[in-house]
C-alpha cells in the first residue's frame, strides 16, 4: 500500500511523497519541516499577504503559509497513522491511488522502456535539484550515490543554481562592487612576516600541506577579499542550525540526572542510530554551506565531493564550540544541553571525551562568527586532501579566504596570537576524526545490520566497504 500511495505527490508542495506523514500525504522534505515546527513550538511570521504560494520550488521561501497549508490539510502531531485508518478513510484513500494511478497511465503511455525511465529520471532530478537541496531534510531521501553526485553540479542549472533567492535569502551579489577605485586594493606588506609564520604553522599542521613560496603578492584587491570575507560568513550565518539567540535560550535546557540514566540505559545499537542522525542532521547544513561559498561552485564535480566528505566532519567539529557550553562542559544534543556521561551507552569513552576536550579547548579562543566562517571555509578548502583533480584552483580559492579571515583578525589587532591557536588545534581534529571512523568501522562489523539502518547521507560520508545482508533491506 505504501508503494502505492507514494504515486500520489505531496499535498503540500507537490514533490513525490512519501507516505502517510502526520495524517497526510507528503514528502520527507515538509515531513521534516512539519516535526521541526512542533519540536520547537515555532512561530513564524509572513512578510507579505498570509497567501504565499507553496510548491516544490519556493516551499522555503515562507515558513509561515507552509505551516498554515500542512495545518490546513490536517498534519497533526496527533494524527493516526494509516493502519488505524477508519474504513471510509482507507477507501476514499485507495480510490484516490487508483485515480491517480490511470492518470499517470494515461499521461505516461508508450514511455516506459527502462533506457527512457532512466533518462527521464536523471533529467527531473537536474532540474529539481536545486529545490530538493534546498530543503535541508531533502538530502538523506536522495537515493545513495546520487547524494554527492548529481546535486552539486547539474548540469542544466545554468548561474541560476547558486541563486539565494531560491533559498529564501537574497541574491549573492556584493555591495562592495561599488567600492571606489582609490580602495580597490591592499598592501599587506607589514604583516608579511606574520601571514608567513601562520602559513608555515598550517604547512606543519598536516591539514595544510602544500608549500608557498609567496603566500602573499605584495598588494591583493581588496574587493576580491571583501567578497570572499561576506560570501562565506553569509553562508555559515545562513546554514548555522542555531542562531546566536537560540544558542542563549537553550543555555540552561539541560537533560535532568533521570533523563540521562536513561540515555545510558540504552542500547549501543539505539544510541549510535540516535548520534548519527544526529550528526548527518549537522551535515546537511554544512553541504549548503559549502555550496553558497563564492567560487565553491565552479570547483568540478568530483573536487567538490572529495573536499565535503573529507572536511565536513572538521567543520562540523568547529561549529560545535558555539553549542559549547564551558561552565558546565555540556554540548547541546538533540534541542538540550548535555554532559559527557549521557553518551555512556556508545561505548566511545575516549572519543566523547576527545570531543569535549576540543569543545572546550576551541571555545577558549573566543571565535567570533566572521572568523568561524572563514576559519571552517579555510579548513573544508584544503588543496592537500587525497585524489584531488584541480589542487591548484582549490589552492588558490583557500589562499583567498585566509587572506580574508587574516583582514578580519587584524581588525582586533591580535592576528598572530589568535590566528596561532586556531591552527593548532588542526592536528586534535584530524585525530578526532581518525577515531571516530575507527570507531564506527568496529560498530559496522558487531552490528551490521543497525550500520546499514544509519541515514543514507551519514554512510555516504563515512562509507565502508563492507556488504550489508539483503535480508535488512525494505
Amino acid at each position: 500500500m505504501r508503494a502505492q500511495i507514494e504515486v500520489i505527490p505531496c499535498k503540500i508542495c507537490g514533490d513525490k511523497s512519501s507516505g502517510i506523514h502526520y495524517g497526510v500525504i507528503t514528502c520527507e522534505g515538509c515531513k521534516g519541516f512539519f516535526r521541526r515546527s512542533q519540536q520547537n513550538n515555532a512561530r513564524y511570521s509572513c512578510s507579505r499577504q498570509r497567501n504565499c504560494l507553496i510548491d516544490r520550488t519556493n516551499r522555503n521561501r515562507c515558513q509561515h503559509c507552509r505551516l498554515q497549508k500542512c495545518v490546513a490539510l490536517g498534519m497533526s502531531r496527533d494524527a493516526v497513522k494509516f493502519g488505524r485508518m477508519s474504513k471510509k478513510q482507507r477507501d476514499s484513500l485507495y480510490a484516490e491511488v487508483q485515480k491517480h494511478q490511470q492518470s499517470l497511465e494515461c499521461a505516461g503511455a508508450g514511455a516506459r522502456e527502462d533506457n527512457s525511465n532512466m533518462a527521464d529520471h536523471n533529467c527531473a532530478y537536474r532540474r529539481g535539484s536545486s529545490a530538493a537541496l534546498s530543503d535541508l531534510d531533502d538530502i538523506t531521501t536522495l537515493p545513495e550515490g546520487l547524494l554527492f553526485d548529481l546535486p552539486l553540479t547539474p548540469e542544466d542549472a545554468g548561474g541560476e543554481y547558486c541563486n539565494l533567492d531560491m533559498l529564501g535569502g537574497s541574491a549573492g551579489s556584493s555591495s562592495s562592487s561599488q567600492s571606489s577605485p582609490e580602495q580597490s586594493s591592499l598592501d599587506f606588506a607589514d604583516g608579511n612576516n606574520s601571514i608567513k609564520h601562520e602559513y608555515q604553522l598550517l604547512h606543519d599542521s598536516g591539514l595544510f600541506s602544500h608549500a608557498i613560496v609567496n603566500p602573499v603578492p605584495e598588494s591583493c584587491s581588496l574587493l576580491e577579499i571583501e567578497h570572499i570575507i561576506q560570501s562565506v560568513v553569509k553562508s555559515h550565518i545562513e546554514t548555522s542550525q542555531y542562531s546566536t539567540e537560540d544558542l542563549k535560550r537553550l543555555a540552561w535546557s539541560l537533560y535532568s540526572p533521570e533523563e540521562t540514566r536513561s540515555h545510558q540505559t540504552k542500547s549501543a545499537e539505539v544510541m549510535w542510530q540516535q548520534c548519527a542522525i544526529h550528526i548527518t542532521n549537522a551535515i546537511q547544513y554544512i553541504v549548503e554551506f559549502a555550496k553558497r561559498i563564492s567560487g565553491f561552485m565552479d570547483l568540478c564535480q568530483n573536487d567538490q565531493i572529495i573536499l565535503l566528505k573529507a572536511g565536513c566532519m572538521d567543520v562540523l567539529l568547529i561549529r560545535m564550540c558555539r553549542a559549547f557550553n564551558p561552565i558546565n562542559n555540556t554540548l547541546l544534543f538533540d534541542g538540550k544541553f548535555a554532559s559527557p556521561q549521557l553518551f555512556k551507552a556508545l561505548g566511545c569513552d575516549d572519543l566523547v571525551s576527545a570531543v569535549f576536550d576540543f569543545a572546550k579547548n576551541l571555545s577558549r579562543i573566543q571565535m567570533s562568527e566572521e572568523e568561524m566562517a572563514l576559519f571552517s571555509a579555510a579548513v573544508l578548502l584544503s588543496p592537500d586532501r587525497q585524489w584531488l583533480t584541480d589542487v591548484q584552483k582549490i589552492r588558490k580559492l583557500q589562499d583567498k579566504v585566509y587572506m580574508g579571515l587574516q583582514r578580519c583578525l587584524q581588525k582586533e589587532g591580535v592576528s598572530d596570537e589568535k590566528l596561532a591557536k586556531m591552527v593548532s588545534k588542526l592536528p586534535a581534529m584530524r585525530s578526532i576524526c581518525n577515531l571516530h571512523i575507527d570507531k564506527l568501522e568496529f560498530f559496522r562489523l558487531v552490528h551490521p545490520e543497525t550500520a546499514f539502518t544509519f541515514p543514507p547521507l551519514y554512510r555516504e560520508v563515512f562509507g565502508s566497504e563492507i556488504t550489508f545482508p539483503d535480508s535488512t533491506e525494505g
